[in-house]
């Protein structure tokens, strides 16, 4: 039986936006990159192939100040495989602005959890545990706390470090915020929530399509109290930017007293995007 590291991941570096310099650094990077997420080992635990967790990066480079100097964004995905089927359900799509970072061609990309050792690193290193983190909080309850105090022990290393989207003063929508909203008291309802609609609607809706969706309606609706604590709340904001299209999916064939239920729980807890939760009754 073969074993694999834990991740699955994609990464494409876009550099359109940068002009005039040699490009060959960036499909370096790429590869750099690619190495580091896929090749590393990041939990003790044993992955088959087919478990490694499906994740992509994104990164759209848009300043070069200097040689070894990028400005850039980078987008995180990861997605979870729907028991007996052929779905992936998306757990996380969260584009971080924040994405400063030194690299020299061919630099090898060093890492260590409990120390500083470079920003292109530590954001790595950070979206890493958090993908883990999740996908594990899927299968168990709070099942992923270890790896995303990890990614919180990253932030609380890169406190000094010049470069942006570390510290609770620069935003209130940074890496700061997502990983503490993730870990604090208030918030432990959205795991709960993912747990519930993953393993107990999703998994279950391949068998029991109307009693794995009633699951479902059932742990969106613990979402109320994140909602009465903190509303209009970050950590509500990355939950829908992963969720709201799949919900829509999911209840769109629902029964009438269903749509009605979610369409008026959604358009409390996540206002933003009422509009869209509309097509949900389109079809009565």
């Amino acid at each position: 039986m073969s074993y694999a590291q834990e991740l699955n991941c994609k990464v494409q570096v876009l550099s359109q936006q940068i002009q005039g310099t040699d490009k060959r650094v960036f499909t370096t990077l790429q590869t750099a990159i690619f190495e580091f997420m896929n090749n590393k080992k990041w939990t003790n635990d044993q992955f088959k192939l087919d478990e490694r967790i499906d994740c992509s990066i994104l990164i759209n480079v848009t300043e070069r100040p200097s040689t070894d100097q990028f400005v850039a964004t980078i987008q995180v995905q990861s997605r979870r495989p729907v028991y007996k089927s052929s779905y992936n359900s998306v757990l996380l799509n969260y584009n971080d602005n924040d994405f400063q970072f030194t690299y020299l061609e061919n630099q090898p990309l060093e890492f260590n959890e409990n120390q500083f050792t470079s920003n292109l690193t530590s954001i790595l290193g950070f979206y890493a545990y958090l993908i883990i983190g999740m996908d594990y909080d899927t299968f168990s309850m709070n099942g992923g706390t270890t790896y995303l105090q990890k990614a919180q022990n990253i932030v609380n290393q890169a406190q000094n470090t010049s470069e942006p989207g570390w510290r609770a003063f620069e935003s209130n929508k940074n890496r700061y915020w997502l990983i503490n909203n993730m870990l604090d008291a208030p918030f432990i309802y959205i795991r709960e929530c993912m747990y519930n609609y993953l393993r107990k609607g999703l998994d279950e809706m391949v068998s029991n399509k109307e009693g794995g969706r009633a699951n479902i309606l059932e742990a969106l609706e613990s979402l109320r109290k994140v909602h009465q604590a903190r509303p209009l709340s970050f950590a509500m904001q990355v939950f829908f930017n992963a969720k709201s299209d799949e919900i829509i999916n999911i209840f769109s064939g629902a029964f009438s007293d269903e749509k009605s239920k979610v369409v008026t729980l959604l358009n409390d807890i996540d206002p933003t995007n009422s509009n869209k939760y509309q097509k949900i009754m389109a079809n009565q």
